[in-house]
């Protein structure tokens, strides 16, 4: 079993580690030829689903394993690994693989950093600091090759590389335990649409649920519910009620994207059968008819953490299940060019009954 990959985008990769990391403690990771993908499954509240291309994030991708497209399952304790990313920022160099110490399995990243500092020697000897202790090999004949020494400038100041290593304790799993993972199934959305800005977003419904906190008499630990509400017609509402008010905010003028025909068996027939199709017909542009609009409820503090999604993507489409559930898919650009091929993160957020 051999996973070793140099991480390209850590800023990225970081801030994705982080959006998981607020959802819950303990990720599924899955590696395999294809994709990564990295599942979320918290006892409460929303479930996430995500599918990362190799090149999103990682410049060389090694993998080998005897499961099939040398798969290797993982149990990932997420919010270590979004720490130990947090001490990569700015770094020469990034790079992970999995390592075994004392037979237990790691996922160590190896830090490479480099400073300039005034001084007359003329070379300058490369530290590395290990933390969590030393890392044994987990079969990988290549050692990590010895930094170079660096050669002082003329001006006397000297480069100084140093090498940090992060070991994050994980747990192999068999292909007999991930097999009892599922992704969630649901029904047809009833209505897709663009999200404004996340952050703008969150800046409102965290205001909208501190508002719900201070005229509610019940504990200040229990979160409000919040109700979400959108038409084909390119608005979206958000709203609180109590016994003391009741507020929304509403959005107009967003997209609501179009169906594709080949995604249907039937093509052009499945789209005008959609269930989003006939939510189209019932709204006006103004949203005067109610029926035109798909509504959920859903609970306001695991909103908030769902939208820190938003340091990671401003691209996200929202799925309105009625009464149901609400689906988010944010998608990641695989490159600075624009790939065709987008990385894809799936929320899962079910609805309270009125």
């Amino acid at each position: 079993m051999r996973f070793k990959s140099q991480i390209k985008n850590v800023n990225l990769f970081a801030k994705f580690c982080a959006s998981l990391a607020s959802l819950g403690q303990i990720a599924w990771c899955r590696l395999n030829d294809d994709d990564v993908q990295f599942t979320i499954v918290p006892d409460k509240g929303s479930q996430v689903w995500s599918v990362l291309k190799p090149e999103t994030v990682f410049e060389t991708y090694i993998l080998q394993s005897a499961s099939p497209k040398n798969t290797i399952n993982l149990e990932v304790p997420i919010q270590a690994l979004s720490r130990a990313l947090r001490s990569a920022y700015n770094a020469t160099s990034t790079q992970i693989r999995l390592t075994k110490k004392d037979n237990v399995p790691m996922l160590s990243l190896t830090i490479v950093t480099t400073t300039f500092s005034g001084g007359s020697n003329v070379v300058a000897v490369p530290t590395t600091t290990r933390q969590n202790g030393e890392a044994d090999q987990f079969d990988f004949p290549d050692d990590l090759a010895e930094a170079s020494l660096s050669q002082a400038n003329a001006g006397g100041s000297r480069e100084r590389e140093t090498i940090i290593t992060q070991d994050i304790p994980v747990k192999v799993l068999t292909m007999e335990v991930v097999e009892r993972i599922h992704q969630p199934r649901t029904q047809e959305p009833d209505v897709n649409i663009f999200l404004p800005p996340l952050a703008q977003v969150k800046t409102i419904s965290d205001r909208f649920t501190r508002l719900a906190v201070a005229t509610t008499k019940t504990s200040s630990s229990t979160s409000p519910r919040l109700e979400l509400s959108a038409n084909m017609h390119g608005s979206l509402k958000i709203s609180v009620r109590t016994d003391a008010l009741n507020i929304t905010s509403r959005w107009t003028g967003l997209v609501n994207p179009e169906l594709d025909p080949h995604h249907f068996p039937d093509g052009s027939q499945g789209v005008r059968d959609h269930p989003s199709t006939k939510m189209k017909e019932l709204g006006g542009p103004n949203g005067e008819n109610e029926a035109g609009w798909s509504k959920v409820r859903i609970d306001a503090k695991d909103w908030s953490r769902v939208l820190s999604v938003g340091r990671v993507s401003a691209r996200v489409i929202a799925c309105f299940i009625n009464e149901g559930g609400l689906v988010l898919y944010v998608y990641l650009p695989n490159d600075e060019n624009g790939s065709e091929d987008e990385s894809c993160l799936t929320y899962y957020i079910s609805s309270f009954a009125a």
